[in-house]
Order: structure tokens, then sequence, then C-alpha cells
């Protein structure tokens, strides 16, 4: 069978952590989109390994597959395997040959593009993500299978690189170097095809993952980023180049969608919002100077919603992890929640970071909008409609801190009634039963409610 796991909001929900949760259960784990900007830590035998395309399921032993719906950096993978082999593992990493290639032009471009965007910038990682899937929509694209053939892969270069190059000097007025060039990149992917054929890694998806369940495996299906960016049902243009939501599952893998809708789709919520970037945010609490549209820093949100913003963003660890930069912070948002469950399909929910609206007398949550005069329970189509909304707020009472290793331990039950009334809530508003609950970072930390594959 499969078990999808979906962000319900804007990425940073903790996937990674209910996937590795989940994981002792699969036997193999695809991602099916996205490239090596989806970071994820992974906590194994007291030790820990942080990965940005290498499934986190091949740190515990688990088959890892890249789908065709992922770009694939040669130069982060390879990085990836020889770190995990250097520290004792062996991991088992296969990559659909139909998938595409991330080259140094992407990267390149990516950054320059994002400087001149401005006030359209997404936020980007600067990794080639967005440049490669552009490539791939525009059939100018390297695909993986391409590495493996030299002739192929002359070909394709020949045909795009001039156009890049082009671009980066006659449009953007920039120099450039040997990631424009040719001859340097033939070579360099050439051998990473080599190795790619040496270690029999490369699979066309979805016939493997097909034979897989037929044999009775358990197949665990991964994404990145989350709905409310998802490039067609997201706040567009402020949204990631794929399909992070479970239709992305189907078409990312090669499995039907019959298959993925016959098993279980797991909705990961944040038990508040978090955002980098600009763009609407209707629950916003406070502001971030230079991603708060309108936000004066001088003026501020209040002092009172600007402490309990610097409250929640403490409490979260919302900064960024190299840059410190705080993130945007907000109540729940409902509409979105009831947006990602109908474009996905939940079967179940797993809550995180309950723990950190923990001591607050009160927690509020953005139950539906105002737009227009009138009240709307989920998200408009456009992100000039959403940045038109006025969330209309619903107050619960707020819960204690506790010992929450203590109450991963002794089951639901153990969680704060008001808490509970919390969590139900939720699951009522979304029409899906709750799975798990994170209490905090560890994996250690989380009360089980049910497990997809039993």
């Amino acid at each position: 069978m499969t078990v999808t796991i979906v962000g319900s909001q804007l990425g940073d929900e903790g996937k990674g952590g209910v996937v590795d949760l989940y994981g002792d259960a699969a036997d193999v784990v695809a991602r099916y989109q996205g490239g090596d900007n989806a970071g994820h830590t992974v906590v194994h035998d007291g030790e820990t390994y942080k990965l940005s395309l290498v499934p986190s399921g091949a740190v515990r032993g688990k088959i890892g597959v890249l789908g065709n719906g992922c770009v694939v950096n040669p130069e982060t993978l390879f990085g990836e395997i020889d770190t995990l082999r250097e520290r004792g593992l062996k991991p088992d990493v296969r990559v659909a040959e139909r998938a595409h290639v991330i080259l140094p032009y992407h990267r390149a471009l990516d950054g320059i593009e994002e400087n001149e965007k401005e006030d359209l910038a997404a936020g980007t990682t600067g990794r080639g993500i967005g440049p490669t899937y552009e490539d791939k929509a525009g059939r100018r694209g390297v695909r993986v299978g391409d590495l493996l053939d030299p002739d192929t892969l002359r070909e394709r270069l020949e045909y795009v690189v001039p156009q890049k190059k082009a671009l980066a000097e006659d449009v953007f007025g920039k120099e450039t170097g040997e990631e424009f060039d040719v001859d340097h990149l033939f070579e360099t992917y050439r051998e990473y095809g080599e190795r790619l054929a040496e270690e029999n890694m490369t699979v066309d998806c979805g016939t493997f993952l097909q034979e897989r369940i037929d044999a009775g495996d358990n197949v665990m299906l991964e994404g990145a980023q989350g709905t409310s960016i998802d490039i067609d049902h997201g706040i567009y243009p402020y949204v990631t180049s794929s399909n992070p939501t479970a239709g992305g599952a189907s078409v990312g893998t090669g499995l039907g969608p019959t298959v993925v809708g016959d098993g279980e789709v797991i909705g990961i919520v944040k038990a508040y919002l978090s955002r980098v970037g600009t763009g609407p945010l209707p629950t916003e609490l406070g502001g971030v100077e230079g991603q708060t549209p309108d936000y004066d820093a001088d003026e501020g949100a209040g002092d009172e919603e600007e402490e309990l913003a610097t409250y929640i963003r403490d409490e979260g660890g919302e900064y960024g992890t190299v840059t410190g930069r705080p993130r945007r912070v907000g109540w729940l948002d409902m509409p979105m929640l009831r947006h990602a469950a109908r474009a996905n399909g939940f079967t179940g929910l797993a809550i995180n970071h309950i723990d950190v609206l923990a001591g607050l007398d009160e927690v509020k949550v953005g139950h539906s909008y105002e737009l227009d005069g009138e009240e709307v329970f989920t998200m408009p189509p456009t992100t000039e409609k959403w940045g038109d909304c006025e969330a209309t707020l619903r107050t619960f009472d707020g819960w204690d801190e506790v010992d929450w290793e203590a109450v991963a331990e002794d089951g639901y039950d153990a969680i704060p009634e008001n808490a509970r009334t919390y969590l139900e809530y939720v699951s009522d508003e979304l029409d899906a039963p709750i799975y798990a609950v994170g209490v905090g970072p560890g994996r250690e930390e989380t009360v089980v409610v049910e497990d997809p594959y039993e």
C-alpha cells in the first residue's frame, strides 16, 4: 500500500518528522517533487543527519527514490550519499530516468532572475529549482536518462546552453563563466552519468514502485513544501514550481491515481502559521520588516500583538537556520486548511507544534474570512483576492506548559483538555481523523494515535 505525506499550509509543517515517524513500516520512501531546496533533519541511533535531496528513509535502511517529478542536482545527490557512507551508512538511492537535472546555469539564472523580480520575488533558495522546471515545461530540459547517453547529452546541451548564455549576457547584462560552457558541462555531467550507471541507481520509477507494491511492500510518498505554495493550487506567484499536493504523488512517481487514492493521504498541519517572504497572510500576528506588506517598523502592529508574535516565534524557533532572519507568524488559518483538505483528500491529519502555543491565556484561529461583505470558508482563487480577506477569529482557552515527553509516552488522553478541544475542532472542520500529534521536536515527542499501515 501507499501512504502519502502532504504539507497542508505554506511548507515547514514538520513533514520530515512524520516521514521519520511512520517510515519504519515503509520499505520504500519516494519523493515525488521538488529538489535540494527541501531540507530535513533525521535523528537515528543518536546521530543527526541533515539532508536536502536524499529521501530521509535512506538513513534508516529503506530504499529511497527520487521520482520523475523531482529535479535533481547530481552534485548534491552524490555529496549527500558520500557523506552518509563516510558515517558508516549504506544508503540505497534510486533516481528516475525521467527526472530532470539541475545544471549550473539554472542556479546562476535563479539568482539573477530573483534579484530582477523585486516585488514578485518568491523567496527562492537560489538552487535552480524554478529554472529547471521552466526548461522541463519548455521541452529543453536535460533528464537523468540523458546523462547515461553521451550523444544525447551533447545534443541537449548544444541546443540549450547558447540560449541560456544569451539570456544571462544579452538580457541581464551579466558575465558568464564555465557554468555556461558546453564542453565543461558535457564532461562534468557525462561523469555523473557514468557513476549513476556504475552504481545501478537509475530506474523507470513508476514500474519500479508498482513492482514493489505488487510484491507486498509498503511505499511512502513524500512531498516537499506545502499545498498553499503549489504552483496550481497555491498563492501564485509566491509559489514553488511543482505540485506538492497529493495529485503530484501520482504524476511525480508514475503510479496511477487509483493506486495513490487507495492508500492513505496524511495532511501535516502546524498548529499555527509561519511564512517566509512577502505576500498576504490574513491571520498574521505582528509583522516582519521587508516581508509583511505595508509594514512600518516604527509603528509596528501594536505592542501586544508584536509581543505575542515574538513569543510564538521564539518558542517555535521561527528564525532562518542560516540567516537568523525572523519568519512571519500567525494564527491557524482554517480556510487555508479547508482548501488543502479538498485539494488533497486527506484521510488523516498529523498536527504538530501544539507545545509551542502552551502557556498562552487564549489561542485564536482564523475560522473564516470576510470578503466583500460576505463570509467565506475557503481561500479565494487569486492571491489578490486573498489579500483582501479579513480573518474572522474564533477564540479557544489556552493550555498550560506540561511535561510533553511524558504526554507522548502516555498517549492522546494525556494531552491537556483545552489542547484536545483545539485539535478536535481542526479534525471536525476538515472531516479527517487525527493520526498523530507533535508535542516537541524529537521523534519520541509525538503522540501516535493511528498507524496508517495497519
